[in-house]
């Protein structure tokens, strides 16, 4: 497989109009001696104090007009209601969308991150999809399961990486991906009223 540079970022990506030196600067400013550098004095606090590495992550949002709920993502407020196949009218995201796109940012940087660290040079698109049967979520069927039946993740990647090297790269992002292994192993979860 050929690099080719100009490639490694979704064409919507690139639709932002970003010229190709701050692409390529964008890209490139990691490299591998630079990300252990940064991440080795981390694991070491981890490894002498594992209450350190302990992070409670939270994630809020507010109930709204309508059947709609707006969250805060650390960037933007989201809106998100009702799928169109529940009675919704499509202007507020779906959560269902929005749990696929969070797997597809955690592997992607994960990915990154893996390539990085290993010195491989990969760019391409990430794409998730998943499969619902709405019966569930609307009472219509009680036999029908409420989530997604399968997920399916994929890489598109452009690299001069070799089989192996893709291989191994995969087996890690998939390792330490954290939307991928909490829905691959689902951790405890509870609902009470504050």
């Amino acid at each position: 497989m050929e690099f080719r540079r100009d490639s490694v970022l979704p064409p919507q990506v690139l639709a932002l109009g970003l010229t190709p030196g701050l692409r390529r600067a964008t890209l490139l400013t990691v490299d591998s001696e630079t990300l252990r550098a940064v991440q080795q004095p981390l694991k070491d606090r981890y490894s002498a104090d594992p209450d350190a590495a302990l992070v409670t992550l939270t994630a809020d949002g507010a109930l709204g007009e309508g059947i709609t709920c707006s969250v805060a993502t650390g960037r933007a407020l989201v809106e998100a209601g009702l799928h169109p196949a529940t009675g919704g009218d499509g202007l507020s995201a779906c959560s269902g969308d929005m749990l696929l796109q969070a797997l597809v940012a955690c592997s992607g940087v994960t990915m990154r991150a893996v390539a990085t660290a290993l010195g491989l040079t990969v760019g391409g698109t990430v794409h998730a999809e998943g499969d619902l049967d709405f019966r569930g979520t609307l009472a219509v069927d009680r036999g029908a399961p409420v989530g997604f039946r399968a997920i399916r993740l994929s890489f598109d990647l452009v690299t001069d990486a070799t089989d192996d090297q893709i291989a191994t790269l995969l087996r890690l992002t998939e390792r330490y991906c954290v939307v991928y292994q909490t829905l691959a192993v689902p951790p405890a979860l509870t609902v009470d009223r504050a």
